[in-house]
């Protein structure tokens, strides 16, 4: 399926749109419910990474196919290694079985799991024989990608002797590890983060406890995209302005970044994006993204559309995503008309005024990619192909356009 979006030729956008829960949270919330399961979750992501991590859950034996998501690789990994009686192969699609998985097995082989590679070594398919887990000291890399500690943090309470993990090399992604850290102790699971060691301790229960997920917050890139790029005053529900995710911080970010403001209504939990009326734009700017680099390409993208450049650093799990998101990122802007230098951790885009019409965007089975670039019909019409990868965290994100006034073709 495509999406043929013609260009938006109205003044200006408004409008109020419920964006669907954190997939970040829920996944974490989802292991932690499974570990104690009088937790109720509220709110939770209807993505189809939230949808497959819940199906893996209640599978105990056989195969464990979780598509494209790779947060439910890496969590399941942990989770099935770490349950008695659990004898799984888990697998994923193509591009699944060719993003590393050695850094998170090498760390769970020395707690004193059980885990072979079924095709090609560091890779997925995974064989996965669950036991407990005695060993309570750990070290792993962590320049890689969060997710791999993460998700040893959310097994950690459920071993029998804790968990200290010790981390190598600069950590990359901080946010994810201190929301990790947080939901655990909003369950009651005492742990800390100092210099550079994660210590959680061993927890058999938690009291009955219900938690509500906060609104997606990489989605919510977006639409300061598509503010960046109209008058447009649009406001989301339900957020907070003192949040677990990262990519919150593009709050502060906007006004500089993309000349859009924030404001927030803490009695309803919405936010409202404005177009930002006295903004004064750099032609080019630097940021490093390492703390937050799922915003990379809407920001990207948007700064093309503004005609401004970017010089974006600490992109280097970019590479490891569901494509390589700085290859793609090239490849399709320099479709648009832009001039994009990448390096293995950068991107630079230089400041143009041209963007070529009619352009078809390929999204390479990553729904970011799609959802990136859609909002850039507001300056040209444009097709997007392979439209339903959106599904993967934001299933509605064609059907919100169209309420904002995006005139938008599913073919």
């Amino acid at each position: 399926m495509r999406a043929k979006i013609k260009k938006y030729d109205g003044p200006s956008i408004s409008g109020k749109i419920q964006v669907t829960g954190s997939k970040s949270e829920s996944n974490r919330l989802l292991i932690l419910q499974a570990l104690y399961p009088n937790l109720t979750i509220r709110n939770l992501s209807n993505s189809d990474d939230s949808v497959v991590l819940a199906k893996g859950l209640t599978q105990h034996t056989g195969m464990v196919d979780i598509h494209h998501a790779g947060t439910a690789m890496r969590f399941l990994t942990a989770y099935f290694a770490s349950q008695e009686g659990r004898d799984v192969v888990l697998t994923g699609s193509k591009r699944m079985q060719e993003r590393p998985i050695g850094v998170l097995v090498d760390a769970l082989r020395q707690l004193g799991a059980d885990i072979t590679y079924e095709t090609n070594e560091g890779f997925p398919p995974l064989r996965i024989r669950g036991k407990k887990l005695m060993k309570s000291r750990v070290s792993v890399q962590a320049d890689m990608s969060s997710q791999y500690i993460s998700a040893l943090m959310l097994i950690a309470s459920s071993l029998p002797n804790g968990l200290k993990i010790e981390l190598e090399g600069k950590v990359t992604s901080v946010p994810y590890i201190e929301m990790t850290l947080s939901l655990l102790h909003r369950l009651g699971i005492q742990g800390d983060f100092k210099e550079n060691v994660i210590a959680i301790t061993s927890k058999e229960s938690i009291a009955d406890m219900e938690l509500t997920v906060e609104s997606d917050w990489s989605s919510a890139s977006y639409f300061y995209s598509i503010a960046s790029l109209t008058r447009a005053n649009i406001t989301l529900g339900s957020y907070r302005q003192e949040s677990l995710q990262g990519d919150s911080k593009l709050t502060h970010m906007a006004k500089e970044l993309l000349g859009v403001s924030t404001g927030f209504d803490t009695r309803e939990q919405t936010m409202e994006l404005r177009t930002y009326g006295f903004y004064d734009p750099k032609t080019t700017i630097e940021l490093d993204l390492s703390d937050t680099p799922d915003i990379a390409q809407t920001i990207a993208v948007a700064r093309f559309g503004m005609g401004y450049g970017c010089h974006l650093t600490g992109l280097h799990t970019l590479k490891i995503k569901e494509t390589d998101r700085l290859v793609a990122l090239k490849t399709e802007l320099e479709k648009l008309g832009a001039r994009v230098d990448i390096t293995a951790d950068s991107l630079t885009l230089y400041p143009s005024e041209e963007i070529k019409q009619d352009v078809t965007i390929d999204t390479y089975n990553d729904h970011r990619m799609a959802m990136a670039f859609a909002p850039l019909a507001l300056r040209v019409p444009m097709i997007i192909n392979d439209a339903e990868v959106v599904s993967k965290s934001f299933p509605t994100f064609w059907d919100d356009l169209k309420l904002l006034g995006f005139e938008i073709e599913l073919q």
